[in-house]
């Protein structure tokens, strides 16, 4: 364990956070421009698909990160049977569910109970299904879609730590994806039961969905979660594939959950492929 990794054990994760927060919600114009123009130099950032290219039209760095796309530049894999990215980024894993365990990095997994907050009635439905993890770089877009329509069933907001979740620290700590915070959202879809599992990491102190708006901060100690249905008092949210359900504010992951038979991967779909919001990355197994 490199020396980096072994530091972030003793870092104040969700103080380090409050504090990022701050800096990125200041409408102080020279230090949020000063700041948008650092990352789009450095991490070579595509200003030409932003809805709104002017860095003087973004009231905070945080408006920048969350930034809208043009339109058309994310087309939507119409096919009917197709399963679409829900994010940016890079696939960090992609493969089965073994006994409801997921593969982390060399050698190292997590299982599908710890990740969806501690139930094995919630997680049943993933036994032996697909996942996959897809690491959002800062230089990416930050909103999240449907891979596939479905209807929202449950919300849960699971604390935890906030370690980074780049390559380094992935292949070095321990079930990192079960032990940082998140919020899993369940979905009954055209595949089944899906559940899109999006994760904090440090210096990310906001998740939010487009039906409950933020949902950390703050930070909670114990499991939380909201049910919809047409018998609860909360709206059920039906979502068509591609649309906007949830961003982060600051760069994560986003893991996405199958049952068993329920869809297939492309062969292509593997550790290392850059994909972009709205390809298609599978296909539902019965079509």
């Amino acid at each position: 364990m490199n020396l980096l990794t072994q530091l972030q054990y003793v870092l104040p994760h969700h103080s380090l956070s409050q504090m990022m927060s701050v800096l990125t919600h200041s409408k102080n114009v020279t230090w949020k421009n000063l700041f948008i123009q650092q990352i789009i130099r450095h991490y070579g950032v595509n200003m030409s698909e932003a809805a709104n290219p002017d860095l003087n039209a973004y009231p905070s760095f945080n408006d920048f990160f969350t930034r809208a796309l043009k339109p058309g530049v994310r087309p939507i894999d119409q096919a009917r049977n197709s399963i679409t990215s829900p994010a940016d980024g890079v696939v960090s894993q992609a493969g089965a569910i073994v006994e409801g365990e997921i593969f982390q990095a060399k050698g190292k997994s997590f299982s599908a109970i710890d990740l969806l907050g501690g139930d094995a009635e919630r997680a049943q439905p993933f036994h032996n299904g697909l996942f996959t993890t897809i690491y959002l770089s800062p230089k990416d877009y930050h909103r999240l879609h449907m891979p596939l329509g479905g209807l929202l069933t449950e919300m849960v907001h699971i604390p935890g730590r906030l370690f980074s979740v780049n390559q380094a620290t992935t292949e070095n700590v321990p079930g990192l994806f079960a032990r940082n915070e998140r919020v899993a959202c369940l979905f009954d879809t055209p595949a089944g039961p899906m559940a899109l599992v999006l994760v904090g990491a440090i210096f990310v102190s906001s998740i939010e969905t487009t039906w409950h708006g933020v949902v950390t901060p703050p930070t909670i100690e114990t499991v939380r979660n909201w049910r919809y249905s047409s018998n609860s008092e909360t709206p059920v949210a039906e979502f068509e594939k591609g649309q906007e359900m949830g961003r982060f504010n600051m760069g994560s992951t986003i893991i996405v959950l199958f049952g068993k038979d329920a869809v297939e991967w492309q062969a292509d779909f593997i550790a290392g492929k850059a994909v972009n919001m709205g390809e298609a990355i599978g296909r539902l197994a019965s079509q």
